[in-house]
């Protein structure tokens, strides 16, 4: 078998790890890295998902990284937008000889040994595999599975004669022009693609369990856009991100600590787009704002197409799926040609690869994250879990930063080995997912690495809090535990 041995490896070429790939250039280009990339292309979820209107929920202010500022007169970008801006990353960190296409990681072992992770890749073009070493590892890999979204088990989903499809599958030039369509589920996803459907499509009807919470925004940012005309590019990127990023904090919190009021004044808007629609019955949740991620309805698109009447809402149980569509609980019937599933995602741990350490399996859930970006118990390893709360690149870009600046703090004191270990004062807190009730995270929450009571073990959810760390806090701080020195 083919062997690297590298500096650091890195796990994933979407949005974190091409951010990765540029961190480590710019603040340790002395070290050897490579990112390995399943797929055969770069982008991650924006290469991934194909379905129509597909875009960001946060602006691109925030959801884009710190050092390249986002230039474009829409902050609520498309896809291919998106995918433009990372490529333009990749050009200009020099990043193309650094990704590995088709080079799926099956397992990574830290050997205490060596001092190295010993990383098995499936390379899919060649049909063989290889093994790649190194002294750090740095997981860019997403928190959900590529290779299937949810779907839950609905009775008679075979007797449909139509079309199904789920997002994460959407089919290659799919036409549903002039066709009835229908789009179970009421979350971000859905919320894109019922308006981008009802454009074509002869109708859409979007059937949910429950309802969600909208807050429609205009998709470009005026204040950034006239601001570019005479300040130079980076000063107004840095503001208006500064600004964005409080602005979600502030939102973020108010919902915690007043969820009544924040509640009624989002419903206030709704009843604003759509004053003789029935709000409470479709746009009214059982739960608090910020309990799940809220929607975005860029320009209102949602709501203009529900009242030009291109859009039906419906909320309802299903019953059992027939011929002809869905018969629901209720003994409606909603005739479908096309069924569009948006029920979510199946999340993972780095991937799906199987993490060992010592030759001993490593259980994720039976860990503790330290500043949310490591484990107890696991060596040299980061993992990069963006925000629930705000813009996942927020908290990429700081997890790069802690992961460039804890290898360079390894080399002044010669370090092979770094590692998380729990005190014994500090004991296991209620899980930081529990307070989100979205399904996607409830299916899967026992999957995850639990969190502690005090700090550095509890998981804030806040860039403010973990900016000021990353920056500024002791590395060697009695829980990050440093050993082998090199000679």
């Amino acid at each position: 078998m083919n062997e690297e041995i590298l500096d650091v490896l890195i796990v994933g070429s979407g949005i974190s790890g091409i951010g990765a790939g540029a961190h480590l250039s710019m603040k340790c280009p002395d070290k050897s890295y490579l990112i390995l990339e399943g797929r055969e292309n770069f982008g991650g979820t924006w290469d991934l998902f194909k379905y129509p209107g597909i875009r960001s929920d946060s602006d691109m202010h925030t959801l884009g990284y710190s050092f390249k500022p986002w230039i474009d007169k829409k902050s609520i970008a498309d896809a291919p937008s998106i995918m433009e801006y990372l490529e333009e990353t990749i050009q200009e960190y020099e990043l193309t000889n650094k990704i590995r296409y088709s080079h799926y990681v099956q397992s990574a072992e830290w050997s205490s040994e060596e001092s190295l992770w010993t990383l098995s890749v499936e390379d899919k073009k060649l049909g063989n595999t290889k093994i790649f070493k190194s002294a750090f590892l740095y997981m860019c890999a997403g928190y959900y599975s590529y290779k299937q979204g949810y779907l839950p088990e609905f009775q008679g989903y075979d007797d449909f004669k139509g079309d199904i499809i789920h997002p994460q599958k959407w089919p290659e030039n799919y036409d549903y022009e002039n066709k009835e369509v229908l789009v179970i589920g009421s979350g971000a996803t859905a919320a894109t693609i019922v308006p981008a459907m009802s454009k074509k499509a002869k109708h859409v009807t979007m059937l949910q369990r429950s309802p969600t919470y909208y807050a429609s925004a205009p998709d470009e940012d005026a204040t950034a856009n006239f601001l570019r005309k005479f300040l130079p590019m980076r000063l107004v990127y840095g503001f208006i991100r500064l600004r964005n990023v409080l602005f979600q904090q502030w939102i973020y919190r108010r919902a915690r600590a007043y969820p009544d009021k924040v509640k009624e004044f989002l419903l206030s808007k709704v009843k604003e787009e759509l004053p003789n629609y029935n709000v409470e019955k479709h746009f009214t949740p059982s739960y608090n704002p910020w309990e799940q991620r809220l929607c975005l309805v860029p320009n209102s698109d949602l709501f203009e197409a529900i009242r030009e009447k291109k859009v039906s809402l419906v909320t309802d149980h299903i019953d059992k799926f027939v011929s002809d569509g869905i018969d629901l609980k209720s003994g409606d019937c909603l005739k479908a040609d096309v069924i569009i599933t948006a029920t979510g995602i199946n999340l993972e741990n780095f991937g799906g690869i199987n993490i060992k350490v010592d030759n001993q399996d490593v259980q994720v859930s039976d860990t503790m994250t330290y500043k949310s970006m490591m484990y107890s118990s696991i060596p040299n390893f980061v993992n990069c879990f963006g925000y629930i709360n705000a813009s996942w690149t927020l908290k990429a870009d700081i997890t790069s930063e802690f992961v460039c600046r804890l290898i360079k703090h390894m080399d002044k004191n010669k370090y092979s080995k770094c590692c998380p270990e729990i005190p014994s004062d500090v004991s296991e807190s209620k899980d930081w997912l529990s307070d989100w009730s979205s399904g996607y995270i409830q299916r899967s929450i026992h999957k995850f690495a639990k969190q502690g009571d005090k700090k550095p073990w509890v998981n804030y959810q806040d860039y403010l809090k973990d900016w000021y760390d990353v920056k500024f806090g002791k590395l060697e701080d009695g829980h990050l535990r440093f050993s082998n020195r090199k000679i």
